[in-house]
């Protein structure tokens, strides 16, 4: 058996087709183009790249995207003006900015009427506590952080099942591995699994960690485990890794169940060749989903300032 190698790049053109729609019913109704500004440290590197796939994607579904250099010293006063100024709409930080403790501070300063990447701490603690709306009537969505609503994405379109099964969750039966425990990716992803129903173990330098599904509760619960990185890459019916380092053991296909759905994430990558022996399905990368996640979050945010004129 031979895995089937996902792409993520015709998904994330379907989902920025959807966008420009959107955005394309925005501006016939009289509203200006849509506008995000793209904050940049680094002329070269992951992140000047990343920038570079995001204007493109950005372009394609009819959103601008202005992307700037800025210096540690100016970042935390541009985000201040772009949070009040009335020609931008969305606000795309690429990391490192500063520091690594700095930026973790700097998704905080940024409105999350204007976060596209879903990273702020309003978002993340709707995200939690599973409250899917930011309004009593349910119309409005609260807004996903960007790469795990794209990996959650991928896997739908790797065979996870997406609806209720009577009293059930959509992935009441799936066991999932995730390996990192970051805010930005391992975190609420092993959240959004969760609160869909599936039991997560997150592995991580610290130690292993079980999501309990959120059945029978609002929201997923979260214990300490014992399980080692073989026990829990046995149980999972899905392995999704994103380690950013070189030095990460790569996860061989005699570790991971057979059939099993493997995400690679990492900026290097943390799968061995031979789990595409063993897999179901291989996505080697995500990128351009996260794009097309972050330019789907914009006309979302819009609606939720009411901001569409």
């Amino acid at each position: 058996m031979t895995a089937t190698v996902l792409n993520p790049s015709p998904i994330a053109k379907e989902y920025l087709e959807e966008v420009r729609r959107d955005v394309t019913a925005l501006v016939e109704g009289g509203r200006r183009q849509p506008r995000i500004l793209g904050l940049l440290g680094q002329e070269e590197g992951p992140a000047a790249t990343y920038a570079r796939y995001a204007r493109r994607g950005c372009e394609a579904a009819g959103i601008q995207l202005d992307v700037e250099h800025v210096e540690p010293s100016e970042v935390e006063a541009r985000i201040a003006a772009a949070n009040i100024d009335p020609a931008i709409d969305g606000i795309f930080l690429y990391y490192p900015l500063m520091d690594r403790a700095n930026d973790h501070w700097l998704r905080e300063l940024v409105d999350p009427r204007k976060d596209v990447e879903g990273m702020h701490s309003f978002w993340a603690r709707l995200l939690y506590e599973n409250q899917r709306h930011v309004d009593a009537g349910g119309e409005l969505r609260a807004i996903l952080p960007c790469t795990p609503l794209a990996i959650i994405k991928l896997l739908q379109h790797a065979g996870l099942p997406t609806e209720r099964v009577g009293d059930e969750p959509p992935l009441a039966r799936i066991t999932a591995c995730v390996i990192n425990r970051s805010e930005l990716v391992g975190r609420p992803l092993a959240a959004m699994l969760a609160n869909d129903g599936a039991l997560v173990h997150s592995l991580d330098v610290d130690g292993t960690m079980t999501f309990e599904p959120a059945i029978g509760r609002r929201a997923f619960d979260v214990r300490d485990s014992g399980l080692d990185r073989a026990a829990a890459l046995r149980d999972a019916d899905v392995v999704i890794s994103a380690v950013p380092s070189r030095d990460f053991e790569l996860i061989r296909g005699d570790e991971i169940r057979e059939n099993a759905i493997c995400v690679d994430v990492a900026e290097f990558t943390n799968f061995d060749p031979s789990v595409l022996e063993r897999a179901s399905v291989f996505v080697p990368r995500v990128g351009p989903l996260t794009v097309a996640m972050a330019a789907r979050n914009l006309p979302r945010l819009l609606r939720l300032r009411g901001d569409q004129s």
